[in-house]
């Protein structure tokens, strides 16, 4: 399975929505606390080594997340240590870029999602305690969300409602909005230590997952969240990351400061359905294709990015 080897430490990775074989790697200098940053364009090749770096782009500073255009499919947002949220355009050379730069975030720009309805805005979610919503032509952002108590690590679209957007925070809440009301909706208490991630179901728009500070990953439905539909226990560290599977309505992947990438299947009683133990530092980052059903993208503080299918193993070669 293909392996990428960076020069900085891994903290996300995200496959094109546009091409099945190219996929965006954000990485930062020094476990991200202090340093430079570097985003990588990775093309997946058929023959040996099976990845290969299209180009990449330096950056003052950590580059926690990177989110692909859902209109243009040259063009991606990166978010940055430094606060600021800068877009790429990778059919540009490196001097050419970054093609914008948005300096308005007071402290680092953890998380950035791209609406995938819309398609003309995205969100960045920040350890201001904020999230802000963007249009990529205006020079500002259009609006700021502020009531969570503490930093907001991520916010993520609803992949239906292209109003409505949840964000996790260390405050323990995940806050459900709608941009054309004044404050959130939904307020869901959802663990009792900081939740680091949260990400909604491709199939059921109400069902989102969330991931902590717990070790666990709960299940809810926003349509009565006292209780969570699914406690997915497993993992042995802080749950870094979750997301749902876009082919399979039941399927969620995680990864986690334990250095293992889980999946789930929320639905049955031993929930615990693949577990892949390639990382040897915390896993940070992962993502699943859109485009082929089955392929799975990982990357960690060991500086690596691994693309693999599920039930095969991501180091075999």
């Amino acid at each position: 399975m293909p392996v990428f080897k960076a020069p900085f430490n891994g903290y996300s990775v995200k496959f094109s929505p546009f091409y099945e074989s190219r996929l965006a790697v954000a990485t930062a200098q020094n476990f991200g606390i202090l340093g430079n940053g570097k985003i990588h364009v990775l093309e997946l090749s058929p023959g040996p080594p099976g990845v290969a770096e299209s180009v990449s782009f330096d950056t003052a500073d950590a580059v926690y997340d990177v989110a692909w255009s859902e209109s243009h499919d040259s063009v991606l947002v990166a978010a940055l240590g430094d606060g600021s949220v800068k877009i790429y355009d990778t059919a540009l050379p490196p001097p050419s870029n970054p093609v914008r730069s948005f300096q308005e975030h007071a402290r680092e720009v953890h998380s950035a999602d791209y609406n995938p309805t819309r398609r003309d805005s995205f969100l960045t979610a920040s350890w201001d305690d904020t999230v802000k919503l963007w249009a990529v032509d205006r020079p500002a952002s259009i609006r700021t969300f502020k009531e969570h108590a503490y930093c907001v690590y991520q916010a993520v679209w609803n992949p239906k409602h292209g109003d409505v957007f949840a964000s996790a925070s260390g405050d323990c809440t995940v806050r459900i909005w709608d941009v054309r009301e004044p404050g959130s909706t939904m307020i869901i208490p959802g663990h009792d230590f900081e939740i680091l991630s949260c990400d909604w179901n491709k199939y059921d728009d109400c069902v989102l997952a969330t991931s902590s500070v717990d070790k666990t990953i709960k299940v809810w439905d926003v349509r009565s969240y006292r209780a969570p539909l699914a406690v997915l226990n497993g993992h042995g560290y802080a749950v870094r990351k979750v997301k749902f599977s876009p082919h399979r309505r039941s399927l969620v992947a995680s990864c986690s400061y334990d250095m293992s990438v889980c999946l789930w299947d929320y639905m049955v009683e031993d929930a615990l359905v693949g577990r892949y133990d390639h990382h040897t530092e915390f896993a940070v980052g992962i993502d699943m294709s859109v485009l082929v059903e089955g392929l799975m993208a990982s990357t960690g503080w060991d500086e690596l990015v691994y693309v693999w299918q599920q039930g095969m193993d991501p180091r075999a070669s």
